[in-house]
C-alpha cells in the first residue's frame, strides 16, 4: 500500500476495499472499476481509498496480484499424472478470483500494474510448478531437457490465458483435458537432454 502521513491504515478497511474490487472485477469487469462504485459498495470514502491506491491499476494490482491461480499438485508418480493434476482446474468453470483475473487481461496489455499482478498470479506459480514437476522427473530417472522445459511452461501458460479469454465459462471437459495433456504437453517433454529427433530420409 503507498499510503499517506496521518493516522495509520485500518487494515480491516483494506481488506474490505480489496475485496469490493475483486467483486466489481469479477461481476462488471475492469471497465467498470472505479472510486465511487468501490466507495459505494464498501460504505467508505474515496479518500480512503486514494490513501491506500493512488490509482485504480494500483488498486487492482494489489487485489489479484495476492491470488495464487496455479498450485503444485501432489506427486502422482509420473509426469504425465502431474500433469493431468496441474491442469485439472481447466475443467472447473471459471471462479471469482478467475474471473477477476480474465477482467483485467486485455487492459494489462498496456498496463503495467496490471501486468504486474497478473505475474503474481499466474505467471510466477505457474513457473514455480512447471519446475516442481521437472524436478520430480529428474529425481525419477526421466529428466526433461531445459529447452523443452521453457516451452512446456510457455504453452501451460497459453492455455491458461486461453482459458481467461475465450467465449464461455472457462471450463473443459475432461476428455478434452486429458487429450491435451497426452497430445500437446506430453510429447513436449518425451524427448529427453539425452535424445534427438532422427533425422529426416533423404531420397
Amino acid at each position: 500500500m503507498s499510503g499517506t502521513p496521518g493516522r495509520p491504515l485500518s487494515s480491516e478497511l483494506s481488506e474490505q476495499l480489496l475485496s469490493v474490487a475483486v467483486d466489481i472485477l469479477a461481476e462488471e469487469g475492469w471497465g467498470r472499476l472505479n472510486s465511487d462504485r468501490i466507495a459505494a459498495r464498501a460504505r467508505a470514502g474515496k479518500a480512503g481509498i486514494y490513501r491506500r491506491w493512488p490509482t485504480m491499476a494500483a488498486l487492482a494490482r494489489h487485489a489479484v496480484g495476492r491470488f495464487r491461480l496455479v498450485t503444485v499438485p501432489d506427486d502422482g508418480g509420473s509426469l504425465r499424472a502431474d500433469l493431468v493434476s496441474l491442469v485439472s482446474r481447466w475443467t472447473l468453470p471459471l471462479d471469482r478470483e478467475e474471473r477477476a483475473v480474465a477482467s483485467i487481461v486485455g487492459a494489462a496489455r498496456h498496463e503495467e500494474q496490471l501486468r504486474e499482478g497478473l505475474d503474481d498470479a499466474l505467471v510466477h506459480p505457474l513457473a514455480a510448478a512447471v519446475d516442481e514437476l521437472a524436478r520430480r522427473s529428474a529425481a525419477r530417472g526421466e529428466p526433461v531437457d531445459p529447452d523443452r522445459l521453457a516451452l512446456l511452461g510457455s504453452v501451460l501458460q497459453a492455455f491458461w490465458w486461453q482459458r481467461y479469454t475465450a467465449a464461455g465459462d472457462g471450463a473443459m471437459s475432461g476428455e478434452a483435458v486429458e487429450l491435451v495433456v497426452d497430445d500437446v504437453l506430453v510429447p513436449i517433454v518425451a524427448l529427453t537432454s539425452g535424445a534427438r529427433r532422427p533425422e529426416p530420409a533423404t531420397v
